[in-house]
């Protein structure tokens, strides 16, 4: 997705955050089919690569960082374990690694006050990482279009089919003797 304004740099965060997919939601009588972008080594070394990134970053290495990622943003848990490692590379000199790359990005995010937009969808059956461009910072949706229009659905649903009146339809009644 493209963000005007955002920094490239939370883009590869979301996008990073994404490679797993939990979407099972149904659109258009189809059901969503999620799934692992990185299910292997190479699957990996290509993703870096297409995000100009070093390799060298192990699987487990980066499943566990986008897991804890994930989790702070559900609000479950920190990203402690993750502190900053210089390495050296013959000829390039002094460089991060793809997985300190991302943890740099996220605590300048964090520096800046721009990571409290990146969020994960309220939609249970979604949580797609998104950075949310609302003015107020509130969009709780990765698509007002989709999610957020799947959620509003079902509340109009339970309103009116838990025998609740709409909130303009009046309720009293008025007893008229002849």
């Amino acid at each position: 997705m493209n963000y005007p304004g955002v920094v490239d740099d939370l883009r590869l965060v979301e996008e990073f955050l994404n490679t797993v997919d939990e979407r099972t939601f149904r659109r258009h009588g189809e059901t969503h089919a999620g799934g692992e972008s990185l299910g292997g080594q190479q699957a990996l070394d290509d993703w870096l690569a297409d995000h100009g990134l070093p390799r060298g970053t192990g699987l487990e290495e980066a499943i566990t960082l986008r897991t804890a990622l994930r989790k702070v943003l559900s609000g479950e848990g920190t990203t402690e374990s993750f502190p900053l490692r210089l390495r050296f590379t013959p000829g390039r000199g002094l460089g991060l690694t793809a997985q300190d790359r991302i943890v740099e990005i996220v605590a300048h995010a964090v520096a800046t006050g721009s990571w409290a937009r990146v969020k994960l969808c309220a939609a249970q059956d979604c949580r797609w990482a998104f950075y949310d461009t609302s003015k107020s910072g509130g969009g709780r949706w990765c698509a007002m279009n989709v999610c957020g229009n799947r959620a509003k659905t079902r509340a109009y649903r339970r309103r009116h089919t838990d025998g609740q009146p709409s909130p303009a339809v009046s309720t009293h009644i008025i007893d008229v003797a002849d």
